[in-house]
């Protein structure tokens, strides 16, 4: 029995421009870690967002996080406050300083960190002494969080936001783009995300020190000196001019790929409207998603598994909605302030395939399992 094709979750979509970019690096021979790429491609992102930001390209979003850290100070023995719905690479970086994660849960409309739920951590870390250096918030699967309320309660304890904006590119709060919310925001260019530089991320702020400093930082922290001079720690995470200008050729369609992502959420809505036990993420008001990821939440954890498992059996890719921080081996220990929300959302949530080259025929593949399961 031949094997159906792959449906990938989401996979990269190229625009038939990259090569364009690539091929001048190669013409013009600069294979390098540094070239007119990289600044072109900072100057894009910049644009699309606002102007008045700063891009810093780097090599991941993770990069990005740890180089936020990095600037705001935190050092070992501190604590930074981190979503708990999220993938590992929002926390993994607070261990790289050898500071300590306090983990922060879900509020229902948005799936993002809970207003309520981060000042109550935040007052409890005070009252034990230990003020909480950095909040990273994430905009999980491209929904905003509540921003308004997150900065309101930033600026009241004066604790700097990191903007996790890796999952929202071309998302936006109040009709401005995600990734200008922060003190310090972070995109990420993985190949899964919306669009690509097969590997890579970039810092965003608001201070052109800031850039400076992170391109120092990110291009091992050499010092100005003939001579390799290096007075602090430094790292291998700037972009390369080859994947900054896949990066350039995938500016040029973000916004179809936001269109069609928009249009698999609508599909699966208008596929699903009949079934009572299938509930979607919506936006609540000022609120506009890139939908990176159409989700769906069912009526139990055994629902969801069956399905996950029956899509699987096609060749269909399907995941269970992230698994909180707070439930992992590594961070197991780590004080966290939970209401239940993250942990109903990863045992009865599942994330379809989403990807702007689906074609017809691989949601037609889709439908079908749908109507098998639900009848």
């Amino acid at each position: 029995m031949s094997i159906k094709p792959k449906i990938w979750m989401s996979s990269p979509h190229m625009s038939g421009k990259e090569q364009q970019f690539i091929n001048e690096a190669f013409s013009t021979n600069w294979i390098a870690p540094l070239g007119p790429n990289v600044g072109g491609f900072e100057d894009d992102v910049q644009q699309y967002l606002a102007q008045d930001i700063y891009v810093t390209a780097l090599n991941s979003g993770t990069a990005a996080i740890h180089l936020a850290l990095i600037m705001l100070e935190v050092k070992s023995g501190d604590e930074v406050i981190c979503q708990t719905k999220t993938f590992s690479a929002s926390a993994n970086p607070i261990l790289y300083q050898g500071a300590t994660p306090v983990f922060v849960d879900s509020e229902p409309e948005t799936w993002n960190i809970c207003p309520t739920q981060l000042e109550i951590a935040i007052k409890d870390r005070i009252a034990k002494g230990k003020k909480p250096k950095a909040i990273i918030a994430v905009h999980l699967y491209g929904m905003p969080y509540k921003v308004d309320e997150i900065n309101a309660i930033s600026k009241k304890y004066n604790i700097p936001v990191i903007e996790d904006s890796a999952e929202a590119l071309g998302s936006s709060y109040k009709n401005r783009k995600c990734g200008t919310f922060g003190d310090i925001s972070i995109l990420s260019f993985n190949g899964n995300k919306i669009i690509t530089t097969s590997g890579g991320g970039a810092l965003v702020s608001n201070s052109k020190s800031l850039k400076e400093k992170a391109i120092f930082l990110s291009t091992q922290a050499r010092d100005k000196s003939i001579a390799y001079l290096h007075s602090q720690i430094g790292y291998n995470y700037r972009m390369s001019n080859i994947l900054a200008g896949i990066g350039r050729g995938q500016m040029t369609i973000l916004d179809s790929h936001v269109s069609k992502r928009r249009d698999n959420h609508r599909f699966y809505k208008n596929l699903l409207k009949e079934i009572s036990t299938v509930q979607f993420l919506e936006e609540p008001n000022h609120h506009f998603s890139n939908r990176w990821l159409s989700c769906i939440l069912l009526d139990s954890h055994k629902t969801r598994e069956e399905l996950r498992i029956l899509f699987e059996s096609e060749n269909i890719e399907t995941r269970p909605l992230w698994k909180p921080m707070h439930q992992q081996p590594i961070f197991i220990d780590c004080p966290s302030y939970t209401n239940g929300i993250s942990d109903d959302l990863f045992n009865r949530g599942l994330c379809l395939p989403s990807g702007s080259n689906l074609t017809k025929d691989e949601l037609s593949r889709i439908s079908e399992i749908f109507k098998t399961y639900f009848g």
